[in-house]
């Protein structure tokens, strides 16, 4: 678990550090956002396009150290502690990997974002679904929906199918780099679709155990 968090603090770090690096040579207008199409759609200030994605990997994992803590089940949650950990170190290799590629576009190296994007978010995706299969019942992490907060066989019918669909998801999602315009596509149908389906499928089993009781 130290060595999680320590490699988390060193990919934040090296994030800062790579901002002052490149700084002197980046435009004064940075690419900071491109529509699905991956034509850029937004730009920051030099200051921000360089640490603002820095600053929100630190606040956000900032954020996982803390859920923990404050979390009313935490007991819980630290049944599942190492693959929490690791989600964390992920997200800040996401996040750092996402910055590495403006800094390399505000560079001037012509590439298709998305597509450079859509490997690491299958990566994402599918440790997800590691995750909630996992994940015991808590308030902060998994799938919260008023049934599997309401029963713990819910919770687990749920969260062990959702694995399943989340690592479907994320495999999806890397294919997708091979998809060319339909790209987009093969993130957003696959992430949507099993969230809607598991929402109603903790409904369903939730109900059927009622219907049980009663």
């Amino acid at each position: 678990m130290k060595k999680t968090r320590a490699a988390a603090l060193f990919l934040i770090l090296l994030s800062f550090a790579l901002g002052f690096y490149a700084y002197p040579a980046m435009p004064e207008m940075m690419a900071s956002h491109w529509d699905a199409a991956g034509q850029v759609n937004g730009y920051l200030p030099k200051f921000w396009g360089l640490f603002l994605m820095p600053l929100i990997s630190a606040g956000m994992y900032l954020l996982f150290l803390v859920i923990p803590r404050i979390d009313p089940k935490r007991e819980n949650i630290e049944k599942f502690a190492p693959y929490f950990d690791k989600f964390g170190l992920l997200m800040v290799a996401f996040f750092s990997y996402l910055y590495l590629l403006t800094i390399i576009w505000s560079w001037g190296y012509d590439f298709d974002m998305n597509l450079a994007m859509l490997p690491a978010t299958g990566v994402i995706f599918y440790y997800c679904g590691v995750l909630l299969e996992k994940a015991k019942p808590n308030w902060s992490i998994g799938i919260r929906t008023p049934w599997t907060l309401s029963s713990e066989t819910v919770w687990n019918k749920t969260h062990a199918r959702g694995g399943k669909l989340f690592k479907l998801s994320g495999l999806l999602c890397a294919l997708g780099a091979l998809a060319g315009a339909y790209a987009f596509w093969f993130v957003l149908v696959p992430i949507l679709g099993s969230s809607l389906y598991l929402m109603l499928y903790s409904y369903q089993e939730f109900q059927k155990e009622k219907s049980q009781r009663a």
